[in-house]
């Protein structure tokens, strides 16, 4: 069974009159399946043409995500099998899958980078990005989650959700994205409808829709039964290899046998869950309909509803490796997840029926150069267009666009709202970058974004407002959006970026020779803007280039990228930890700077005052003190640069130069003269800052990282001994089936190498994810241990 619908079939012998055509050469006719007797050529249409027919509200734009090893790259490819874009079932194990297209993938078996593809099933255009599962490249799944309408979340059901599932359960919960949750693996031995139904309900807090129920368990599992249309789907691997085919039987819910007693009681759940959330459901069940009466087409548009408000999760089964339960699974993304036309995206409303378009990724191809994966969100794209960049205030002209198929690029000549392409060309433009048609466009955007905003401010009631007005602190960040009636360029509304994690690790980098550090230094830029979670410093005293980065594994594959790609042979310095520092108590300071350059007199004085703040994860808005003596009126452009100032001195702490977290900023006393420039008022916050903090006494912060290590029960014990001696704090140990499920949180100072240790232990048997959980103050003599590590010299010791 194809989802695509332009199949052709011609005999043989009239196979090679075809091949002799040119359109059948063109970039039209993509695949062909070789059948006895027969070929089966599949033609993919141009692109440009199909948006004239093919109405948005048919194009879903989803995500795969899952813990490490769920099984999203098999389901994936499964999924471009069946749709008829791949003509071979891809496997990871032996390297020759489709969105796993990098040799550093295909090497190691895992997903690195987010991958892109575009296929249809059913009538539905289907965009969709395969994110990694390792916690070293969540800032692929963050930046993926930013642009999609929907995801399906893939459980191993043997396990439920483990720790990597809430990770990346949590990052769509920020975006707010429409789920479905797909039980993979139901072959395995110990795999359990009702252990994952407890787990989403326990961990995830969620309430799960089953909509399907597993026939048979671990190797008898063939099929699944469908409660919405009351049929049994089974697979036969005698019949069908590759599982492109599959049986469809009716159930009879009155024949009294084991199947429909289990389709009965789970389909009355079902439309019991329904009935609270549906009305149209609620008055058939009141009227005495028959369960097997509810119209199907009701169901249908009742789980989509309650899917598309996230008060439930439809839940299926399959096992993506046997090749069952996946074209279900299809059919559901195109039912029940959202459409562009279903979702709000916020600031691109402004847009109106401009363009309007957020950069997500950035690739380097050796030929195409740089390729700026976007998706729009209003308005249209036309090839060789000219954009403008948002957040650089540049224009730049787009050479190419082209649809993404994994690794391989088709070119075409517009794109429209809805959809995700790339863009060759744009050399300006980077991840998290609104881009539009021209700059008047954005200044229209603009004038109606204030316009609504002012509209806002006149609703309220004349109390809230007063209580607004008379609040001693205010924060910088609503002050002028609403108050002010012209429009400036900081006032253009762009799409929210991503939050880029915080690197916990960093080594120096070093060319075989100096002859090559320029090269060294332009893969290192390439390789910064693929991946925003990579940076790149210079270190000021010793000159050494410093990568920080995700984890152990992540540097490692920047190291592996730079031989293959870039054939730069370097050398990578011993990992070292990145700490954080804080303040321990609150201290006031005060700053003048008073110089003349340039014939110009510069008059800078500012006070200010740090406090400690477990809620103040990093430094964003200055709060303003104000008093009657001092009303603190700055205008926007000196509020951000004093903003710039206190971000420049909070980089680097007193102690070992790391950046301090959990502290609040407020600004008491602010005076300038009108000639003094904004560097100037930059300089004299920084350097208020900076005294602050050694007025405040700081301490060292260190990662803690959240572990969940599943072993078996015989080894347990062996296992929390080791934890013990690495300064861990047991969350708690659980029983799954015949494994323990140990929960801890340990500094990452302690987990060097831990990944060995653990197959050590444990002869192999168990498993290990961790991320990162928060930072925590350090014993006193933890940090004379890190400072003389890292200084070479005990802190107590005199020179």
């Amino acid at each position: 069974m194809r989802g695509h619908l332009n199949i052709l079939k011609f005999p043989d012998s009239a196979f090679a009159k075809m091949r002799s055509i040119k359109i059948f050469r063109s970039k039209l006719w993509r695949h062909c399946f070789v059948q006895p007797g027969w070929r089966s050529v599949y033609c993919t249409p141009r692109l440009e043409k199909q948006h004239d027919h093919e109405a948005m509200s048919k194009i879903r734009n989803i995500g795969i995500m899952a813990h490490i090893d769920g099984g999203k790259t098999t389901t994936t490819e499964r999924m471009l099998y069946y749709s008829g874009f791949s003509k071979h079932l891809g496997d990871v194990d032996h390297g020759d899958t489709v969105m796993d297209y990098m040799e550093q993938e295909r090497d190691r078996g895992i997903t690195i980078t987010s991958a892109a593809i575009t296929f249809h099933w059913a009538g539905y255009k289907i965009n969709l990005i395969d994110t990694p599962g390792h916690v070293d490249f969540t800032v692929e799944v963050e930046r993926s989650l930013r642009v999609l309408d929907g995801a399906v979340a893939i459980l191993d059901a043997s396990a439920g959700v483990e720790a990597q599932t809430l990770t990346v359960w949590r990052q769509a919960d920020n975006y707010h994205i429409p789920r479905l949750v797909y039980l993979n693996k139901m072959d395995k031995p110990g795999a359990s409808l009702e252990l994952c139904l407890q787990s989403l309900q326990k961990k995830l807090h969620v309430t799960p829709l089953v909509l399907n129920l597993p026939v048979g368990s671990g190797r008898e599992f063939t099929g699944v039964l469908d409660l919405v249309n009351l049929e049994k789907l089974t697979w036969d691997p005698t019949s069908s290899r590759d599982g492109s085919s599959f049986t469809k039987i009716p159930i009879d819910i009155e024949e009294g046998s084991a199947d429909s007693e289990r389709v009965l009681k789970a389909r009355a759940d079902l439309i019991g869950q329904l009935a609270d959330m549906d009305e149209h459901i609620a008055d058939l069940v009141l009227c005495d309909t028959k369960l097997t009466d509810i119209p199907v087409k009701d169901l249908i548009s009742a789980v989509r509803t309650a899917t598309l408000q996230q008060k439930v999760v439809p839940v299926f089964c399959g096992s993506s490796l046997k090749n069952k339960g996946v074209q279900p699974l299809l059919d559901a993304v195109g039912l029940f997840l959202p459409s562009p036309m279903d979702i709000s995206y916020g600031f691109a409303k402004y847009y109106e029926s401009h363009l309007c378009a957020l950069a997500f990724k950035v690739q380097y191809d050796k030929q195409r150069g740089p390729l700026t994966y976007v998706r729009i969100y209003s308005g249209m794209l036309n090839s060789g267009a000219h954009v403008f960049n948002i957040n650089r205030g540049k224009t730049e002209k787009t050479s190419r666009l082209l649809q993404v198929y994994a690794d391989e690029l088709h070119d075409i000549s517009a794109a429209v709202a809805g959809n995700i392409i790339a863009i060759a060309g744009l050399k300006e433009t980077f991840t998290g970058d609104t881009i539009t048609s021209t700059m008047s466009t954005a200044k229209e955007a603009a004038h109606n974004y204030v316009r609504e905003m002012n509209k806002e401010k006149k609703q309220k009631t004349s109390e809230e407002l007063k209580a607004s007005e008379l609040s001693s602190k205010e924060s910088l960040e609503n002050e002028d959006l609403v108050e002010k009636d012209h429009v400036t360029n900081d006032m253009i509304p762009v799409l929210a970026g991503m939050a880029v994690p915080d690197p916990v690790f960093f080594c120096s980098v070093e060319p075989s020779s100096m002859s090559v550090q320029k090269n060294l230094d332009a893969a290192l830029d390439n390789l910064q803007k693929e991946d925003p979670s990579l940076r790149v410093e210079i270190n000021s005293e010793t000159g050494q280039t410093v990568l920080s980065g995700m984890g152990e594994l992540h540097l490692d594959i920047i190291k592996s990228r730079l031989q293959k790609e870039y054939g730069l042979d370097v050398d990578l310095g011993p990992l070292q930890i990145a700490y954080r520092e804080t303040v321990i108590e609150d201290a006031d300071a005060c700053e003048t700077l008073d110089k003349t350059l340039g014939g110009k007199h510069q008059f800078v004085q500012i006070r200010l005052s740090v406090h400690p703040d477990l809620e103040e994860r990093e430094f964003k808005h200055v709060l303003l003190e104000r008093t009657p003596d001092h009303p603190l009126n700055l205008k926007h452009k000196v509020a951000k640069a004093v903003e710039s100032g206190i971000k420049s001195g909070l980089s680097h702490g007193v102690l070992l130069n790391f950046p301090v977290i959990h502290t609040r900023v407020c600004l008491h006393e602010f005076t300038t003269h009108y000639h003094t420039t904004l560097p100037m008022i930059t300089a004299a916050a920084a350097m208020a800052t900076q005294k602050a903090l050694r007025l405040a006494g700081s301490v060292l912060l260190e990662p803690m990282m959240g572990m969940e290590i599943t072993t078996e029960e015989d080894k347990a014990d062996s296992v929390l001994s080791d934890l013990g001696k690495r300064r861990s704090h047991i969350l708690n140990v659980t029983s799954r089936l015949d494994a323990r499920v140990i929960s801890a949180v340990t500094p990452l100072q302690e987990l060097m190498g831990y990944s060995t240790e653990l197959r050590t232990i444990t002869s192999g048997t168990a498993s290990c994810s961790m991320e990162l959980s928060h930072y925590e103050k350090m014993s006193e003599e933890e940090i004379q241990k890190v400072t003389e590590r890292i200084t070479g010299f005990h802190p107590s010791a005199v020179y």
